[in-house]
């Protein structure tokens, strides 16, 4: 199978409300540049400096997702251009990319990862947490990013109830968010979650972003 037609493949069996993160991370440019050419836009990288490497040898019309854990001194090199950042799991980070995009005078939108695995090894953010963030005043008076929605990643198991029970709190947590009246800097619209082995269990449960890698572009 090629790169084309597992793309083809996977976007007919997405609901029209959900979006595809292609996750390109490890692979060459010249399979990103067949998933492109097939009319893919959106590709999701978990390294920063990956990232720049492909950003700048690629069509400028593509729109990059941070997938991966960020540390807040690589925030600098792709506030340029990166379109998401899905990984924001702490206040810390926040503020450095609201400093960065405040440089470029733009606006960065950001996802807040909770943590709804039960591995320790999984970032992000306790409900508890997640509450605190977005009611303090740090985060009011940011005005160079955007929370547009939550990321979570379930936990790597086969038992598909315990998964379906993480995807479920989180979109609950999600559901409880959109209720809030929205603010320039908030406008939670995004439910990521969902990968190449777990996204129709997603889905069902509600997500409206897939990250989807190996079953495009093959297993690493």
């Amino acid at each position: 199978m090629s790169i084309a037609n597992n793309l083809a493949e996977i976007k007919a069996s997405l609901p029209p409300h959900v979006t595809l993160v292609a996750v390109s991370k490890t692979k060459p440019v010249a399979d990103l540049m067949e998933a492109y050419n097939a009319g893919q836009r959106i590709f999701g990288e978990n390294k920063v400096q990956e990232m720049v490497a492909k950003w700048e040898e690629m069509p400028k019309d593509i729109q990059w997702h941070m997938i991966g854990h960020v540390q807040t001194n690589k925030v600098k090199y792709m506030a340029p251009f990166v379109s998401l950042i899905h990984g924001v799991d702490s206040l810390k980070l926040l503020i450095e990319i609201n400093r960065q995009a405040a440089r470029y005078r733009k606006v960065i939108n950001c996802l807040l990862q909770v943590h709804i695995a039960e591995e320790e090894t999984k970032f992000g953010l306790s409900e508890e947490e997640l509450n605190a963030l977005l009611t303090s005043e740090e985060f009011k008076q940011m005005q160079n990013i955007r929370i547009t929605g939550l990321m979570g990643m379930a936990t790597f198991t086969d038992d598909n109830e315990q998964v379906k029970k993480e995807f479920s709190r989180l979109k609950t947590i999600f559901d409880r968010l959109s209720e809030e009246p929205a603010t320039p800097n908030l406008q939670p619209a995004t439910l990521s979650m969902g990968m190449s082995g777990d996204y129709p269990l997603a889905i069902a449960c509600g997500s409206t972003m897939v990250r989807i890698g190996s079953s495009i572009f093959g297993s690493r």
